[in-house]
């Protein structure tokens, strides 16, 4: 398994730290390779530059500004994201690395004269993985519509290879969270993980750090 992990959170002690450390360590125990993409960390810039839009079609040349990031989602078969949802969606430095690093030739083929529609490019993609953090409580959050979730447990996963597995968990009402409701979503996550990998569970969770 060669496994790319987008990571996205300001703070260096919250818990979705301790949720990607989770992901990180299940990972480097099942045996797999690993990469990660810490968005804040590096100082990603979210923001799509005129220049970038004006070749966007370029294909190839449309890679150049963040060649570094399409490699690694090219060398992946599994990909990762571990991020807290904000106003139901996702964090603008997490979009931004969509807008920026899912291109045409790379994440999906264009439209042409035999087809209409777009089409997957990320059919090295065999299993996608989503753990974020909620405010609200899931009822509230799928009333809204739950955007953040649906772009890439569906948008996303839409352009992977066919039959990718998805793989999800959330801990919502974050605000009113407590140690042992952190501390028990640590040990979901941990499931979801072995479920990924397809290891027997036994890696133990790291600290329950609040978000």
């Amino acid at each position: 398994m060669r496994a790319l992990v987008v990571y996205c959170h300001p703070k260096k002690g919250s818990f979705n730290a301790a949720v990607k450390d989770t992901v990180l360590d299940k990972l480097r125990r099942g045996g797999a390779e690993v990469r990660l993409i810490d968005l804040y960390e590096r100082e990603f810039a979210p923001v799509l530059p005129a220049c970038e839009l004006d070749a966007y079609l370029d294909c190839p040349d449309n890679v150049e500004p963040v060649a570094r990031d399409v490699a690694d989602l090219r060398w992946a078969d599994t990909l990762i994201f571990v991020y807290p949802t904000w106003w139901y969606g996702l964090p603008a430095m997490l979009k931004g690395w969509l807008d920026r690093v899912l291109l045409p030739d790379v994440a999906f083929l264009m439209p042409d004269a035999e087809n209409k529609d777009i089409r997957p490019g990320l059919t090295n993609i065999t299993s996608l993985g989503v753990f974020t953090t909620c405010g609200a409580s899931r009822w509230l959050t799928s009333l809204i519509g739950a955007p953040g979730r649906r772009t890439l447990t569906r948008g996303v996963r839409l352009i992977c290879a066919k039959g990718c597995k998805v793989h999800f968990a959330a801990h919502y009402l974050m605000d009113s969270s407590t140690p042992e409701s952190r501390a028990a979503h640590l040990g979901k996550v941990g499931k979801v993980m072995d479920k990924l990998i397809g290891k027997a569970p036994g890696a133990r969770a790291p600290s329950t750090a609040v978000a």
